[in-house]
């Protein structure tokens, strides 16, 4: 439904009311129609006795029927509707074939840089020092930019988790900025400012920095250090060929783990290297209909498992995020065949860990994915402004979800080490 048609019925049932309180209704009204398809009038009746609290408390109840009695006033968000079709994702099928792409004068000669340059003829090539501006001024043309470069500062870090969250001792290093795939819950949409795919060319140099580096243990019998922060760590595999030098590193560092954090099946690499015990490759799954219509692009998940079967096979050991749990409506259901599916595909001895964390995102994200999805169902859940600050589930849904899916993933795979992601101390303390 346009804005401009829920604005127009809202300031005739309330021809006096103000901006910022006709900011809300429009809000409510947008959000309790796309979720529902049910006409406005349904929605929201004309009533001569009709206030704008009057309507407000109608429309909350609407919108939140789980939460709205016992959630509080300031965990309801209500920012102004801002729709722009410009940003719009697009969802058509295409490779990854960047258009123009930038050479840092540093790197231009790396192996990196001559398999680019190999792989895409026909783009516009740049040098520059570095400091030129590059990109799209729009995310959804990230991928027609690609910058190699020379990383300077940002080698490892402890994961930075949500803020108050209970961490599980993760390091990271980041090998790259941007993702070919198009998952409407991704943060790097809100979070990226630079609206091109970074490429860093001396993987040398990050390594070189791993036997000085004092990491965090957490959960774990050993530190475990992983990409995949900022992109899916095989995604550009084949082009990279990161792969190939941090699989031999870490094997001879058995006092370490390192993963690969993934949705692909570009694991060409990994099985070219050889396996290792210390290396694992983890998969993040979902419910079947979050993976085909929200994680566009990517392969579903038998395809998923398959690859995960052959690394298996090949030597490693694997892990499996569930993360973003969606809640809707036969949720559980779909959960709990994804979990069969894993149970009669995967090697079970092989799985290291599987973590869980239910959707949650920004308050600024929210807006850029009902702007670039604007048909997405993932934000039709009953959000509120949590411990972090971030638009969470209510507790008491968070806990539905963990109480299902924990048990189950814990009776199914025993050996692996189960644990929630990102999550309230006090949430995760009862698992």
């Amino acid at each position: 439904m346009q804005l401009a048609e829920i604005e127009n019925y809202v300031t005739k049932l309330l021809p006096k009311v103000g901006v910022n309180k006709l900011r809300e209704l429009v809000r409510l009204l947008y959000e309790i129609n796309k979720r529902d398809h049910a006409p406005l009038s349904e929605i929201l009746p004309a009533d001569k006795n009709l206030t704008f609290e009057r309507a407000k408390k109608i429309l909350l109840q609407k919108r939140y029927p789980v939460n709205f009695k016992t959630a509080r006033k300031d965990q309801f968000y209500l920012p102004k509707l801002e729709l722009d079709s410009v940003q719009q994702a697009d969802l058509t099928p295409r490779p990854f074939s960047p258009k123009t792409i930038y050479l840092e004068t540093s790197v231009k000669d790396t192996p990196l840089a001559q398999r680019v340059r190999a792989a895409f003829p026909q783009a516009d090539f740049h040098q520059t020092d570095g400091k030129t501006q590059v990109g799209s001024p729009y995310f959804s043309r990230r991928l027609d930019t690609l910058f190699i470069h020379r990383e300077k500062y940002d080698f490892l870090k402890p994961c930075p988790c949500s803020c108050g969250s209970a961490g599980c001792g993760y390091n990271l290093v980041n090998l790259g900025f941007g993702c070919r795939f198009e998952c409407e819950y991704c943060f790097l949409q809100q979070y990226q400012n630079l609206h091109a795919v970074l490429l860093p060319a001396n993987v040398d140099e990050f390594l070189a920095k791993i036997d000085e580096g004092k990491f965090r243990k957490g959960l774990f019998d050993r530190p475990r250090i992983g990409s995949g922060e900022f992109t899916d760590s095989l995604v550009f595999d084949d082009l990279t060929q990161y792969s190939a030098q941090i699989v031999p590193f870490f094997r001879a560092r058995a006092h370490l783990q390192f993963e690969f954090k993934t949705k692909s099946t570009n694991i060409g690499g990994l099985l070219r290297a050889g396996g290792a015990e210390n290396v694992i490759v983890s998969w993040s799954v979902n419910a079947a209909p979050i993976t085909d219509r929200a994680e566009h692009f990517t392969p579903n998940l038998s395809a998923r498992l398959k690859a995960a079967c052959e690394v298996a096979r090949a030597g490693y050991r694997l892990g499996f995020h569930f993360d973003p749990v969606v809640i809707y409506n036969g949720y559980q259901q779909d959960y709990a065949r994804t979990v069969q599916e894993m149970a009669d595909t995967l090697p079970h001895d092989k799985i290291a860990w599987i973590s869980v964390g239910t959707l949650r995102f920004s308050r600024e994200l929210k807006k850029q994915i009902e702007t670039r999805f604007p048909h997405n169902t993932i934000l039709d859940g009953e959000f509120l402004l949590d411990f972090d600050g971030k638009m969470r589930y209510s507790v008491a849904q968070r806990l539905e979800a963990y109480q299902f899916l924990v048990p189950l993933l814990r009776k199914t795979f025993p050996k692996a080490v189960v644990y929630l992601c990102m999550e309230d101390p006090q949430v995760t303390g009862q698992f």
